[in-house]
C-alpha cells in the first residue's frame, strides 16, 4: 500500500527527452546512460510490488466477502430476533395493561372506600410476590428448554446408536447366512467325501475279488495244463509279480478296507 504512489527510480532519467532538447551550450556532460541491469532490477522491484499490491487487494476482497456474508448472517438473526421481539412486546404490554387495569382499578376501589387501604397493600405485596413468582417461573422455562435441547441431543444419539445397532443386526445376519452356507457345504463335502470313500472301498473290494478269481484261474490253469503251461504261467509271474496288485490295490485301498470293518469314523 505504501509503494502504490511511488514512481520508479528511472522516472527523472527519461524527463529530458519529454522535454525537448536543451541547447548544447547549457547541457553540458550529462549524466551517463541508465545500465540496462540496473533497470531490469528497477523492473523487477515494481513487479513484486505490484504482485504485493494485488495479493493485498484479494486479502481485502475476501475480507470484505467474509464481513458481507457475516453481515447477511447477523440481518437475518435481526430479522428473526424482529419475528420473535414483537410477539414478546404484545405479551409484555397485555400483561402490562392487565397491571394497570388492575391498578387503576384498585385505586378506584381506594377512592371508593377508603378501609380498602390495607387490602390494596396487600394487593400490591402480592403483585410484587407475582413479579418475583413470574421471574422464577421465566428461569424454570429457560432451564427446561436446556433440559429439552439436551434431551433432544441425547434422543439423536440414541436414534445414531440404533442405526448402528440396526447395521450391527444386518451385518450379524449376513455373517450367520454365511455361516450357515458354510456349514451345509461343509456338510455337503462330508457326505461327498463318505460317497467316495464308500465308493473306493466297494471298488478296493472289486478289485480284491477279480484278483481272488485271477488267481483261482491261474491255478486252475497250472493244474490242468501242467508243465505244458509252466512257461505261460512263469511268464504271468515274471511280467506281473505277486505284489504287484497287492501293492496297486490290496496295499492302497486296504486302509479303506480296515475302516469299513471297524467302521467309519465319520459316521459316527
Amino acid at each position: 500500500m505504501a509503494g502504490r504512489n511511488r514512481m520508479p527510480r528511472h522516472h527523472e532519467i527519461f524527463r529530458g527527452s519529454r522535454d525537448g532538447l536543451r541547447p548544447v551550450v547549457s547541457r553540458g556532460p550529462g549524466p551517463l546512460p541508465f545500465h540496462p541491469a540496473a533497470l531490469k532490477e528497477e523492473l523487477e522491484m515494481q513487479n513484486r510490488k505490484m504482485k504485493g499490491i494485488i495479493a493485498e487487494n484479494r486479502h481485502v476482497i475476501d475480507e470484505n466477502t467474509h464481513l458481507q456474508r457475516e453481515l447477511r448472517a447477523a440481518k437475518d438473526d435481526i430479522h428473526r430476533l424482529g419475528q420473535v421481539i414483537p410477539t414478546l412486546q404484545a405479551e409484555k404490554e397485555e400483561q402490562a395493561r392487565d397491571l394497570i387495569e388492575r391498578g387503576l382499578k384498585l385505586e378506584a376501589d381506594l377512592r371508593a372506600s377508603e378501609p380498602l387501604r390495607a387490602e390494596v397493600t396487600q394487593l400490591r405485596a402480592e403483585v410484587q410476590k407475582l413479579n418475583a413468582l413470574r421471574q422464577d417461573l421465566s428461569a424454570q422455562v429457560q432451564r427446561l428448554t436446556q433440559d429439552v435441547n439436551h434431551t433432544q441431543a441425547e434422543n439423536q444419539q440414541l436414534i445414531d446408536m440404533r442405526g448402528d445397532i440396526d447395521g450391527m443386526h444386518k451385518e450379524l445376519i449376513e455373517a450367520r447366512r454365511a455361516y450357515e452356507y458354510e456349514k451345509r457345504a461343509k456338510e455337503e463335502q462330508v457326505e461327498q467325501k463318505q460317497a467316495m470313500e464308500e465308493n473306493l472301498i466297494s471298488m478296493a473290494r472289486e478289485i480284491e475279488r477279480l484278483r481272488a478269481e485271477q488267481m483261482n484261474t491261474e491255478r486252475r490253469t497250472r493244474g490242468l495244463g501242467g508243465r505244458g503251461y509252466g512257461m505261460l504261467d512263469g511268464g504271468l509271474e515274471s511280467r506281473y509279480p505277486s505284489g504287484a496288485f497287492g501293492d496297486g490295490y490290496s496295499g492302497g485301498w486296504g486302509h479303506y478296507d480296515k475302516r469299513d470293518r471297524r467302521g467309519d469314523p465319520l459316521r459316527r
